[in-house]
């Protein structure tokens, strides 16, 4: 008889069976006849042999139970499930795929430091990729650090990092990573401002360590990923608009600059010049050095150098600058004691896998005196390139301000970096426009000599 009847026939007994057994038995997962209804055939090279699907604490897998047996097979499966139960997923593997024990105690350590020493991905990228995993892992598993977490001298951020990282990669499941994000949007409460900074947040964690199990990351991994990955089917919350919204007042603000910060930090006044009026990052600013300026060009080159590295391909051009900036900057070049614009006596870290800047302390200073003005963005100085871009392309558009943001997709312009308020109106000013002197209107009230007041009967 061929194999595919007797597949069929294999199968129909299967159902067969599943009819006969008892309503205690449906729901008793220690009697061998619960299992005799579950297991199920696979066909494999070779022959045909049974399956079982197991699910315990949101992880669910199928395996072989190597037996072309069905009471063979169902015996197995309860034993497996029973100690899948009582001692966890890795004790069952150790039954099931003995071969695969250390697939199933590799930690999240393990592959944090595999990704690293194996995937073609910055070195700076894979750490936001993992820092992104930490602070899930440790949320999710109650992994607190306090105040040692921030102790990068005496050893305690390294004890707080072994510790999350010895949790096992099986454990952190979709269930697991489907909590966690529940549980950091329940944080914010009812505040609706909350709330929104709280999925924008959840969002970026989940992409970024989501991004750690991507094929472009694990593609030389010697560890085997568990099945399902951590983030499938978890989604992310529904994207919040990050167009920017200024509220800068550019002539007060950079008036009040010239005023305050030209004389008591030269150099806090030219990163502010830089950010505003060339629109520059601050790792840019930081690393920029004097050769960069094409005096007769008007411009500033961004390219790579020495000490820095550029974010993307895109951000390599000219930057057009006044001229009356050029002739500030010239002054102060003439002036220079370092090959750096913003001086400094740390030297840049080319190597870091953290943002880090030679000048943070230019910097501090200067997001300080921002939020004196009422440049309350969480990052002020970012803040300034951003209306940079804006005053950009309220002048010669949205193309040129991509241009000279250096962006590699004007989306990006156009999402975060733009303030164009709308100048379109109902057009309503126009039928309510009073040309005779005796038509006043005031605030809750309409005075006119033909026609009477809101309530009042003529």
């Amino acid at each position: 008889m061929p194999r595919t009847i007797k597949n069929v026939k294999n199968t129909v007994r299967s159902k067969k069976v599943s009819k006969k057994v008892s309503r205690g038995a449906e729901s008793n997962k220690t009697l061998l006849a619960y299992w005799e209804a579950k297991v199920f055939l696979w066909p494999k090279p070779g022959g045909t042999i049974w399956y079982a699907q197991l699910q315990h604490e949101g992880r669910r897998q199928k395996f072989s139970l190597r037996t072309p047996i069905r009471h063979v097979a169902a015996a197995h499966a309860r034993d497996v499930y029973l100690t899948l139960v009582n001692q966890g997923w890795d004790e069952a593997l150790q039954q099931l795929k003995p071969e695969r024990v250390q697939i199933s105690r590799a930690t999240i350590g393990d592959l944090i430091g595999e990704v690293k020493a194996t995937a073609d991905v910055p070195p700076k990228t894979l750490e936001g990729y993992s820092v992104a995993v930490r602070k899930i892992v440790a949320d999710a598993f109650k992994i607190e650090g306090g105040r040692d977490k921030f102790d990068y001298r005496s050893g305690g951020r390294q004890r707080w990092i072994e510790r999350v990282h010895a949790v096992k990669l099986a454990a952190l499941t979709p269930a697991v990573v489907q909590k966690w994000k529940r549980d950091f949007l329940a944080r914010a409460g009812d505040d609706s401002i909350k709330i929104r900074a709280a999925k924008i947040s959840a969002n970026s964690f989940l992409r970024r360590a989501k991004s750690l199990f991507a094929p472009r990351a694990t593609k030389h991994l010697s560890i085997q990923l568990p099945s399902p990955l951590p983030f499938e089917g978890v989604a992310f919350e529904k994207r919040q608009s990050m167009r920017y919204r200024s509220t800068i007042d550019v002539e007060k603000l950079t008036k009040a600059a010239h005023a305050e910060l030209a004389a008591s930090n030269p150099p806090a006044f030219i990163a502010f010049l830089l950010a505003l009026g060339a629109g520059l990052r601050r790792i840019e600013i930081d690393r920029l050095e004097w050769r960069a300026f094409r005096w007769n060009e008007n411009a500033i080159r961004i390219e790579p150098t020495r000490f820095f590295n550029v974010k993307t391909e895109h951000s390599i051009g000219d930057v057009p600058v006044d001229p009356e900036l050029m002739s500030i900057m010239r002054g102060y070049q003439a002036r220079a004691r370092s090959n750096f614009v913003i001086e400094s006596p740390n030297l840049p870290r080319a190597r870091a896998t953290f943002e880090n800047y030679r000048a943070q302390h230019v910097f501090e200073r200067l997001s300080e005196w921002l939020r004196t003005q009422g440049v309350t963005a969480p990052k002020p100085i970012h803040e300034l390139r951003k209306e940079f871009g804006s005053m950009v392309n309220r002048k010669h558009g949205l193309s040129a301000a991509k241009d000279l943001l250096r962006h590699a997709d004007i989306s990006i312009t156009a999402s975060h970096y733009i303030h164009l308020p709308r100048q379109a109106t109902s057009g309503l000013g126009e039928l309510i426009k009073i040309e005779d002197d005796r038509k006043i209107i005031r605030p809750g009230r309409i005075s006119d000599t033909s026609a009477p007041a809101y309530g009042e009967q003529k």
